[in-house]
This record gives C-alpha cells, sequence and structure tokens, in this order.
C-alpha cells in the first residue's frame, strides 16, 4: 500500500513539473530568423541569425564573409544548421535567404599614403609634407580592418633614389599583411603666376595673380612665391598669362612718363614755386629723374613724389614727407 502510494505521488509530481515546463516554455518568445545580420570576428553563431534563440546563442555555425563584406545564405541552410541543436519551432516567416554583413574600419589610401609622405619628408629632408606629390605605380586600395583595431599604417622601411626621385616603401596595416608601395615624389612649391598678359608698366592688381603650385625642380630660384610681393607693382616688360613672376620682371609703377608734362615743385624756406616742366625719362616714386625746365630751357634733376610732380631743390626733404616720401635731400634716392 505504501509503494503504491509512493509510485502515484511520484507519477502526479512528473506530471506537474512537465505541465510547469511546458507553460514556461509557452511564455519564451519563439526564434525567429533574422533577415540580415551584421556580424564581428570570423564566426557567425546561432543567435547572429535567430533572436531568442536561447542557450545555444553562441553555437558557431558558418565562418563569416571577407572583412568589409555581406555574403547571403540560404534560409534552408540555417535551418539545417541549427537542427543538430535541437533548436526547437524556428519561424522563418517569409525569409529565403539571409544577408550577413562582416563589420570592419576602412583605411582609406589617403590614410596608408600619409605616413609614406611623412617617413620621405623627415628622413630626406624633401621639404614639407604638404609640398610633397607622391606618384605610385599601382594604386593604393583601401584595407578593411577589424572595428575594434584604433591602430595606424606605419612605414617600417622606406628607401629614396635622389637622381630618379624613386621610393620604395613597406607600410604595416594594422591585424593585415604588409603593402609594398613604389612610386616617384615630386617637391612642389607655391608661386605666384598671371591670370592674364599683363603689358609693359601697367599695374598687376589682386586678381590679377593666382597661387599655383609647380615642381620646385623647374622654378626659377628668383621666383616670387609672396602675392603680396606682386600686388601694386608694374610690369618691366609684356608679361605672358601662366608664367612664373620674378623680381626681375617687376619694378615700381612710374608716376611719371617719359615726355610727360609734369609740376615741378620748387621749395625754399618760407617759398614754394611750381612751374612746367617736360620728363625726359620716366620714374616711379622716389626716383630722381631729368626734367626740362622749359622757362629756363634747361634740364634739372629731382624726385618723383606722386603723379606728374617732381620736386626740385634743398626742399625735397619738406616736400616729399608731405606726399607720404622720404628722401635724403635734392638729389637723393628715396627711401
Amino acid at each position: 500500500m505504501i509503494r503504491k502510494l509512493f509510485v502515484t505521488f511520484a507519477t502526479v509530481a512528473a506530471l506537474a513539473a512537465s505541465a510547469t515546463g511546458a507553460a514556461a516554455a509557452a511564455d519564451q518568445p519563439r526564434p525567429r530568423l533574422k533577415a540580415a545580420a551584421t556580424v564581428t570576428g570570423d564566426i557567425v553563431r546561432i543567435g547572429d541569425l535567430v533572436s531568442h534563440a536561447g542557450i545555444i546563442a553562441n553555437v558557431p555555425i558558418f565562418r563569416s564573409p571577407d572583412l568589409g563584406t555581406t555574403g547571403v545564405v540560404p534560409a534552408a541552410e540555417v535551418v539545417a544548421a541549427v537542427r543538430a541543436h535541437a533548436l526547437i519551432g524556428l519561424d522563418t516567416g517569409d525569409v529565403q535567404d539571409v544577408l550577413v554583413t562582416r563589420a570592419s574600419r576602412t583605411i582609406a589610401p589617403q590614410d596608408i599614403e600619409a605616413p609614406v609622405t611623412q617617413a620621405l619628408s623627415t628622413r630626406y629632408a624633401l621639404g614639407k609634407p604638404k609640398d610633397l606629390t607622391l606618384s605610385f605605380d599601382n594604386d593604393v586600395p583601401p584595407v578593411q580592418v577589424e572595428p575594434t583595431v584604433t591602430a595606424e599604417p606605419r612605414v617600417t622601411r622606406i628607401t629614396y633614389n635622389p637622381r630618379t626621385s624613386r621610393f620604395d616603401a613597406v607600410v604595416a596595416i594594422p591585424s593585415r599583411r604588409a603593402l609594398r608601395l613604389t612610386g616617384h615624389v615630386t617637391a612642389m612649391q607655391e608661386i605666384v603666376t598671371l591670370v592674364r598678359s599683363v603689358s609693359r608698366g601697367d599695374t598687376i592688381k589682386q586678381d590679377d595673380v593666382v597661387m599655383t603650385r609647380r615642381p620646385r625642380r623647374e622654378t626659377p630660384t628668383d621666383v616670387i612665391t609672396n602675392r603680396a610681393n606682386v600686388v601694386g607693382l608694374a610690369a618691366r616688360y609684356t608679361l605672358q598669362p601662366g608664367q612664373p613672376l620674378r623680381d626681375a620682371e617687376l619694378m615700381k609703377p612710374e608716376l611719371v612718363h617719359r615726355h610727360e608734362i609734369v609740376t615741378l615743385i620748387y621749395n625754399v624756406p618760407g617759398i614754394r614755386l611750381t612751374m612746367r616742366g617736360r620728363a625726359n625719362e620716366s620714374g616711379a616714386q622716389g626716383d630722381v629723374i631729368g626734367v626740362l625746365n622749359e622757362q629756363a630751357k634747361r634740364v634739372v634733376h629731382g624726385v618723383v613724389v606722386g603723379p606728374g610732380q617732381v620736386v626740385i631743390g634743398g626742399g625735397t626733404q619738406v616736400a616729399a614727407t608731405n606726399t607720404g616720401v622720404q628722401t635724403t635731400g635734392a638729389l637723393g634716392q628715396a627711401r
């Protein structure tokens, strides 16, 4: 009698436990196949492709696609792969294929080229990195690395031939194989060039010039590299657009032209005399030129102090100061 009662109690307990488990299972969300997934690492796990996979979520079933790429897995293959792990009631819905993307961080070509440029600049004194232009024998490809990798590419070896301007570099890529890069390097220089033709004596304006990058080996040593040193000056002779500007090609604008009628100014203490004269030569501000005094019919020399104005005599200093020019005397050169 006691034995029979024990068996009855055991049976009731088993049935109760089964009912409790079934009720708990009924409360759990049903496993569902995903239409797309993004994974990290080399392995695709059940939980990557199936939501609510439970205790088997971390079980590996496939290899991941390459870094930064997307692969397609038929839904039937996923079902077959999880069947061996007793996943019950997988809902595939209307999913026919699962898109699996391998997460990555892209190292752009310019981020691979930058350390090569820096190494050439530093080790071979070729100029600032911004002034170097690299021409690679083959296109530098973007490289995909794990998204957790934060290290940047670095040059582990580099050689440079100054005669041919060729370089040969090995760049270490974090978590990937090193790249060998070869090509030419050109040291560039920013110079001032004209955008239009400028005739002799014409004053160069701000809009007449632009900064242009040219290979340093092709530019004259006296080429002008600052546009501020050009604007406001005049051409000594006709200059063509696109050509590098040099100091010897420019001059101060002429304020007096040859054969031009000018005002001769005589300054003595307490007296200022003016009369007409004809310039024997052209001159810029501060230049000493000869002027024919038409009254006296003789040539005098004075300092150009403004458009059509030449100061003669000991009062040059005063007159020049009033016009913004300082000279050393009647025949002195402007400073």
